[in-house]
C-alpha cells in the first residue's frame, strides 16, 4: 500500500464517508462496463471467493451500494471489510449492511480492524466483538501494526498477550479472531523475527487464525508452502495478491507499487494452492492494495476470472 494511504488511516474513513449514490469518475464507468462479460456457463459464485474492499476504498467512500453492486456482479460471493468505526461499518448500522451485502447475493465473510499499540480494554473488545457479531461476519482480523509498535520485541510480545484476549472475547461472540501480515513482521527486531519467533509462538492457535498475505509474504523472501508445513494448520484465510516484479527480500511497505491482478503477475498461485489442505485454509479473499492506472473494477474482475478459468481448475 502507499505510504499516504496506510490501512491505520483507512479504517479511520467510514465515519466521515458519504452515504447514497454519488455518480462515478468516468474511469469507474468504464470498469463498470467491462465487468458484465463472464465466462459461459460458469457461476463465479460457486467458486466462493472474496474481496477485500480496501481494493476499491475510493469507490466504496463515494458510493457503498453501487460500488457493492459491481463487486456482486464480478461474481464475487464474499466480501472482506476495512470500515468499521464507532459501532458502524461504512457509516451503516451492522443490520442495514449485512442486508446490502445479502440482497446483492453475497455474504459478509470477515471484517479488518484496529487494535492500537496502546493496548486494548476489555470493554472496548467487548465493544467491537458486540458489533461484528451483530454484522455475522465469521472472522474478525488485526490487519496493521502501527511503526511506533515494531521496535522491540517485547512490544510484539505485548500485541500477542493482547490480541488472546481479544481473541477470546471474539470466541465468547462465535467470531473467529485473526491477523493479517505485511512483509514487516518477517524483518529482524533484536536479533529475532517477529511473526516466527513472537506470533507463532505465542498466539493461541485456537484463538488466532492467520490470514496469509501471499504478496507481502513472497516480498520477505519467505515461501508460503514452507511456512505452512512448518505451522499446519493455522492459515484459514489467503490474501490473494500478484505481483510484477521480483525483488530482493524487504521489510517495509513503503513506496511500494507493483501490485498486479491476481494471475497476471510472478507468483505461482496453483503450487501455493496446492498446499491448501496442509495450510488448513477456508476461504480465499483477492486484494490489490493499488492500481497503476486506477481501473480497481477492471482487475478485481480479472482476478477473479483467472481464479475461475486458470487457477482453480
Amino acid at each position: 500500500m502507499k505510504a499516504k494511504h496506510s490501512r491505520r488511516d483507512f479504517l479511520r474513513f467510514s465515519a466521515a464517508g458519504a452515504i447514497g449514490a454519488i455518480a462515478l469518475s468516468n474511469n469507474a464507468l468504464k470498469a463498470s462496463e467491462a465487468i458484465s462479460h463472464l465466462p459461459a456457463g460458469v457461476d463465479p459464485k460457486s467458486f466462493g471467493i472474496g474481496l477485500q474492499l480496501y481494493t476499491i476504498r475510493d469507490a466504496m467512500a463515494k458510493d457503498v451500494p453501487g460500488s457493492l453492486k459491481k463487486v456482486s456482479d464480478c461474481g464475487y460471493k464474499y466480501v472482506e471489510l476495512a470500515g468499521y468505526s464507532n459501532g458502524k461499518f461504512y457509516n451503516y448500522e451492522p443490520a442495514d449492511f449485512k442486508k446490502l451485502v445479502n440482497d446483492l447475493g453475497m455474504e459478509i465473510l470477515s471484517s479488518h480492524t484496529q487494535v492500537e499499540a496502546q493496548g486494548i480494554t476489555l470493554d472496548n473488545a467487548k465493544k467491537m466483538a458486540e458489533d461484528h457479531a451483530k454484522l455475522g461476519t465469521k472472522y474478525c482480523l488485526q490487519p496493521w501494526v502501527v511503526e511506533e509498535a515494531r521496535t522491540t520485541i517485547a512490544s510484539y510480545q505485548k500485541m500477542a498477550a493482547d490480541w488472546n484476549k481479544v481473541g477470546k472475547i471474539m470466541k465468547e461472540h462465535g467470531i473467529q479472531f485473526g491477523y493479517h501480515n505485511h512483509n514487516f513482521e518477517f524483518g529482524k527486531v533484536e536479533g529475532k523475527i517477529p511473526y516466527f519467533d513472537v506470533f507463532m509462538k505465542e498466539l493461541d492457535k485456537d484463538l488466532i487464525t492467520m490470514e496469509i498475505d501471499l504478496f507481502w509474504t513472497t516480498k520477505s523472501g519467505n515461501d508460503p508452502v514452507e511456512i505452512f508445513k512448518k505451522y499446519p494448520g493455522r492459515f484459514q484465510l489467503f490474501h490473494m495478491k500478484d505481483m510484477y516484479t521480483k525483488q530482493d527480500p524487504f521489510y517495509t511497505t513503503v513506496g511500494v507499487t507493483d501490485f498486479a491482478p491476481v494471475g497476471e503477475g510472478l507468483i505461482d498461485f496453483k503450487r501455493i494452492l496446492a498446499a491448501r489442505k496442509i495450510a488448513g485454509n477456508k476461504y480465499l479473499i483477492v486484494e490489490q492494495d493499488s492500481s497503476k492506472d486506477g481501473l480497481q473494477f477492471d482487475h478485481i474482475k480479472t482476478s477473479i476470472n483467472n481464479l475461475i478459468t486458470k487457477i482453480l481448475v
